[in-house]
């Protein structure tokens, strides 16, 4: 980077942040809620809420727990559920499902692997980037659109975790199972960011040791029968190969639009590289080794009477899981129990990511402390949870895919930004601006490739209440792939003209390091 172009701002020379926190930390934090957050600081509660920390607050070396906080959040009971749409919702094979989900999650991971190096290296939360390429006024519809996710997110998480418990004790039934985990995961989150982090330091192991319980009690069953089961199924279809390759990359895609909150104290100065490898370290084999898990074992049951019968018709999945450890007896119950917990791992970042997405939306919501949205949330996603119970993997497919559609057009647009206009140069963020609308992207260029994409994502689609006619034609649903690449194209052309014909020279990088 040339020191002399006038278009670029290099970090170091920032002004101090004091001066743009906009009433604090949290920028417009507190408003009138001082007692309260006080009170909640002299607790330990995080009151931080969303304005970028400073470098010199970015003081965590322990990189570690960007693998940790992955590792922990994708490998539970869900990653297992998704894994086993394969079997049961696309009708394929063990071996397809394998080949499906290698090149799937090896691919998809890549971006929110990304996505988390934005925490250190700039110390803004996910939506607050988002200014960065979608404006001041655009990032508002992304917060929007990522908050409905979450929701969603947290309606399946706590739907698997509940079912998991119900299923394992007499007294409780799906509702008091899903009441237990969100209630959880919402005193995790409403304490914040060093709670998460330490919580997702250790609750992977639970999780690991169920797996491999499973493994050890199922795993004769799986030699046996899979082969068998493989050498007189007819191929499939090529469109379910792609669906299900598009639903488990969106089980993947869908943590970029939230995954740079969980890096906002960690040490700056760390190579962009040491942080992607951890991260995607973390994402990556949580990712793979649920999805196998989950869909080997769905692959066997149809030729295991026991294994049939506790999947029934793929909507209760802790009854599936208690059935292939019953040879343990109380042991397996007992473990089924803390990987049902297992699941407040995801829903109580998802939670605490809930409320810096809605105080992103519009500075009146940014008045508000981020922990009371953890109790709005809650209050939200169990009554939800508890009606969606009744049809799981139907809705799971349905919400994994929603949510994936927006996600990697917003993805692309935002690596477009950074590796084409920003030249994947950090110093080109002029962080100081993240509230200063007129300093920021105009982010028409970004709203109009993002609303753009869904004319091919729309006929790319293919769901059970609408199937469009690029999908139809046998295809599959491929929405995520022509979202992602139809949306970076149009935002090259679009952003280009933004650059050339606005008058803001000083912007974001000011508004862009490319103008010379």
């Amino acid at each position: 980077m040339d020191d002399k172009d006038p278009e670029v701002t290099n970090n170091s020379n920032l002004p101090n942040f004091d001066s743009f926190r906009s009433g604090g930390r949290n920028g417009s934090r507190l408003g009138g809620c001082k007692g309260l957050s006080s009170k909640a600081l002299r607790w330990g509660i995080e009151t931080h809420g969303i304005a970028p920390t400073t470098e010199e607050e970015r003081t965590d070396s322990r990189m570690w727990q960007m693998f940790t906080v992955w590792f922990s959040a994708i490998l539970n009971l869900t990653g297992m559920s998704t894994g086993a749409l394969g079997p049961i919702f696309f009708a394929l094979d063990f071996r397809e499902c394998i080949i499906v989900l290698v090149i799937a999650d090896i691919i998809c991971c890549f971006v929110p692997a990304y996505f988390a190096v934005f925490g250190p290296k700039l110390g803004t939360r996910t939506m607050v980037q988002s200014r960065f390429s979608f404006g001041y006024y655009g990032a508002m519809l992304i917060s929007t659109l990522n908050v409905f996710s979450q929701i969603g997110w947290l309606i399946i998480n706590s739907i698997v975790g509940g079912q998991v418990l119900a299923a394992v004790s007499s007294h409780l039934d799906d509702t008091a199972g899903i009441v237990i985990i969100v209630i959880i995961s919402f005193v995790l989150s409403f304490c914040g960011y060093k709670t998460l982090h330490w919580y997702e330091t250790y609750i992977w192991v639970p999780s690991v040791v169920l797996f491999i319980a499973l493994l050890g009690v199922g795993g004769n069953q799986l030699i046996i029968q899979i082969p068998l089961l493989i050498s007189s199924t007819p191929a499939a279809a090529a469109g379910m190969l792609i669906a299900y390759g598009t639903t488990a990359g969106a089980s993947d895609l869908t943590w970029c639009s939230f995954a740079a909150d969980y890096g906002i104290y960690h040490e700056s100065k760390t190579p962009t590289w040491k942080i992607f490898s951890w991260a995607y370290a973390g994402i990556f084999t949580s990712a793979f080794i649920g999805h196998v898990i989950g869909a080997a074992f769905a692959s066997a049951a149809p030729a295991i009477p026991s294994w049939e019968t506790g999947l029934g018709d793929g909507e209760d999945f802790g009854r599936f899981l208690v059935t292939i450890l019953q040879p343990i007896g109380n042991f397996g119950k007992f473990l089924v129990v803390l990987g049902a917990l297992t699941v407040t791992a995801p829903c109580a970042i998802t939670m605490y990511s809930f409320g810096v997405s809605l105080m992103s939306i519009s500075p009146l919501f940014a008045k508000v402390p981020r922990y009371v949205y953890s109790l709005i949330c809650t209050a939200i996603v169990i009554p939800i949870a508890i009606v969606g119970a009744t049809h799981f993997f139907t809705a799971f497919e349905d919400v994994l895919n929603l949510i994936g559609y927006w996600a990697t057009s917003y993805a692309s647009i935002v690596l477009c930004e950074h590796f084409i206009f920003r030249k994947n140069d950090f110093c080109r963020y002029s962080v100081v601006d993240w509230n200063t609308p007129s300093n920021l992207p105009l982010g028409i260029a970004a709203i109009l490739a993002f609303l753009c994409s869904f004319a091919v994502i729309v006929p790319s689609m293919n769901q059970p209440w609408y199937t469009g006619p690029i999908a139809n034609a046998g295809t599959g649903d491929i929405g995520l792939i022509t979202g992602f690449f139809s949306a970076g194209m149009l935002y090259l052309v679009f952003r280009a003209v933004e650059v050339k014909f606005s008058a803001r020279r000083r912007n974001g990088y000011h508004i862009g390091g490319l103008l010379n």
